[in-house]
């Protein structure tokens, strides 16, 4: 693997720990605050943050504002709005544990949608490392078994949304400024989020000062735009030119690993077996798809055969 691979991944994944560690004090807010409310004022934060660093320090990216990034931006930004709008709703019909199952299994989506939009074939081990995965998804999630119901529907919908806009990410992130793409996307995210807000929740909450000066709200509002928002989307489709879909989607699979290790440490939760062993096997599903091919080191046996040879 090369150091910009490398280091891609390794920014990845620290993103899934940030998204992963965030988890309980965005849950500890949302008991005030409604949830795409919550999501919408986070993204405007973010979006004032990556917006006014591009104003002063990155103006020259503005000079390649055209219509196709606008457009671009626009795309990644309604699929990933969309997922968390309908995660959000789905919740209100489901238990967390098989919202998170079943959102995980973009895992398995962003592969089968890179291959049929992007004409991108996974490798045998990244298959596997994928399956392995989505089974540790299943130990580490599935704490009950009940019929599916239209609250299991919309998360599933969540799933296809967060991995078209994976998917998505990696078709526009090397064609376009990193940082004005990245502007736009959280921008088109923080817009539809408010107008959802107004139009389906309570949103005067948020002009309460009991609410929104609470320490609960604010502490989560500056983690989350700053760290969960702002960097990690920045980070996000920066460094998806380096890698494929398919590894991100396996990347950001620890999320709920990181979400499960945060919450035992802060939250005092207690991890069952199969939580554990569920962890074990995202981990090694991820490690699995990073391992050369048979192919690769055939080639390069033969390679060194051919070289030995002359």
């Amino acid at each position: 693997m090369t150091n910009s691979k490398l280091f891609a991944d390794l920014s990845l994944l620290l993103v899934a720990l940030v998204w992963g560690a965030t988890f309980v004090i965005v849950q500890n807010a949302i008991d005030l605050l409604p949830p795409i409310t919550f999501n919408g004022i986070r993204f405007l934060i973010a979006t004032m943050i990556l917006g006014g660093w591009l104003l002063l320090f990155e103006r020259k990216q503005l000079a390649l504002a055209n219509r196709k990034i606008f457009l671009s931006g626009f795309i990644i930004g309604v699929w990933l709005f969309f997922g968390y709008a309908t995660q959000t709703i789905g919740l209100l019909y489901t238990s967390s544990s098989k919202a998170g199952f079943i959102t995980g299994l973009s895992v398995i989506l962003v592969p089968l949608l890179s291959l049929l939009l992007l004409k991108l074939r996974p490798t045998k081990n990244a298959i596997i490392g994928v399956l392995v995965a989505t089974v540790g998804l299943y130990l580490l999630t599935m704490t009950d078994i009940s019929a599916l119901n239209q609250g299991d529907a919309l998360v599933f919908l969540c799933a296809i949304a967060f991995a078209l806009q994976i998917v998505f990410t990696g078709k526009y992130s090397s064609q376009f400024p990193t940082l004005f793409l990245t502007v736009i996307q959280i921008g088109t995210v923080a817009v539809l989020s408010l107008i959802y807000s107004f139009l389906f929740e309570d949103w005067t909450l948020a002009f309460q000062p009991a609410i929104i000066l609470n320490s609960s709200v604010i502490i989560a509002l500056l983690i989350t735009s700053v760290f969960a928002t702002a960097l990690a989307f920045f980070a996000q489709t920066n460094f998806q030119k380096f890698t494929t879909p398919t590894r991100v989607a396996l990347i950001f699979a620890t999320e709920p690993v990181f979400a499960a290790i945060t919450g035992f440490i802060w939250a005092h939760d207690r991890l069952s077996a199969s939580a554990i062993m569920g962890c074990v096997l995202i981990l090694a599903g991820m490690i699995f798809a990073e391992l050369p091919s048979a192919s690769i080191f055939y080639k390069q046996k033969k390679k060194q055969e051919n070289t030995l040879g002359t």
